[in-house]
């Protein structure tokens, strides 16, 4: 799943060994990976239930908003990748970003007419029809190179690193951005893909706009009950068909979301400091979480919430007896981009209902 966006673990999914040119990995790098493994063994099936909670792509959240600013390219720029490597752009006329979070705010800069293909973990409406390079998350240099970029847009997890080489050995300007691991990292992109587009002040316009919308959504978290702790939650990693079943800790990328959202990570708070750990029912009992947050294609891939209970250790849990299943599309929960916004609106209409009736 970088996390996940199509079938197989998001990207940082357990904690498997990214492979990415610069030889870092985050949250959404191991589980990309492990999605990778998960398309690899199962392909893209899963069940579904009925009772399983609205999804943010249900939302709205599958169309990305662009700035209503037309950008005005200046151009050409040197700017500085993530891999150490001096970059200097002459054109965006062919532009290929390489994960769906780097498209998401490719687009919404109001590019998206010059990105000529997607990664499989680009899921927004307006990158629906564009041709994909990737194979389970591998990039095909071939497929880029064929497509004739004037620059390639790649995160330090974006692998095989023999593909990332080639791009960069035919000559093709290939800017390597760090990816998202936490909340405060959302600025922080959009100025990185907004400089090395040649757009700096829609970078500043984007970045302005973002902030004020998280923190509009941030207010409207509820004040805890008289007597009442901030609710626990659980970011559980699932991918059922290839028996992907991980709790996040510390390193998961969830864990700032949550905190914005009034919640505490129960991973985290459990002493879970890696991003992704097999769930066992001693971790999940001590985790004791009172929701449980997955992503929607990992819940239908177990059958629902029905098959979620199922999972040992997971109907133990004061979530699990409650049913308290928080369910956000795999395309957009752990982007830390544009559309954060709505994700954070999203996790707090599901975990506070206003009827105040568990779900």
């Amino acid at each position: 799943m970088r996390f996940s966006q199509d079938f197989a673990p998001p990207g940082r999914a357990g904690r498997l060994p990214g492979r990415g040119r610069a030889g870092t990995r985050g949250p959404l790098g191991v589980l990309t990976t492990a999605l990778a493994l998960a398309l690899a063994l199962t392909g893209c099936g899963g069940g579904t239930d009925a009772k399983a909670p609205a999804t943010a792509t249900e939302a709205g959240a599958d169309r990305i908003e662009p700035l209503t600013t037309a950008p005005d390219p200046r151009l050409p720029v040197t700017v500085e990748s993530a891999d150490g490597a001096e970059v200097t752009i002459t054109s965006t006329d062919r532009i290929v970003p390489l994960t769906g979070g780097l498209s998401e705010i490719v687009f919404t800069l109001g590019l998206g007419r010059q990105v000529v293909a997607r990664d499989i973990t680009a899921t927004f409406e307006q990158a629906a029809e564009l041709p994909v390079v990737t194979r389970a998350h591998d990039v095909s240099a071939e497929s880029v190179l064929s497509l004739k970029p004037t620059v390639v847009l790649a995160e330090t997890t974006t692998g095989p690193a023999e593909a990332i080489g080639q791009i960069r050995d035919a000559g093709i300007p290939l800017v390597v951005v760090a990816p998202a691991k936490q909340l405060s990292d959302v600025g922080r992109r959009i100025d990185t893909v907004a400089a090395a587009l040649g757009v700096p002040d829609s970078g500043t316009e984007l970045k302005s706009r973002t902030r004020s919308r998280i923190d509009a959504v941030q207010k409207s978290v509820p004040a805890p009950a008289d007597g009442a702790g901030k609710p626990r939650v659980a970011f559980l990693y699932l991918r059922g068909s290839a028996s992907v079943y991980l709790l996040g800790g510390r390193e998961s990328g969830a864990s700032s979301l949550l905190e914005a959202a009034g919640a505490v990570d129960a991973g985290k708070a459990s002493g879970l400091k890696k991003d992704f750990t097999a769930i066992t029912s001693e971790a999940l009992a001590k985790a004791a979480p009172d929701a449980i947050l997955v992503m929607s294609k990992g819940l239908e891939s177990v059958g629902g919430v029905d098959g979620l209970v199922k999972i040992p250790g997971v109907a133990e849990t004061p979530a699990g007896m409650d049913r308290r299943i928080v369910s956000i599309d795999d395309g957009v929960l752990l982007n830390y981009g544009p559309r954060t916004d709505r994700v954070l609106s999203e996790l707090i209409a599901q975990l506070y209902p206003k009827d105040g009736a568990d779900k």
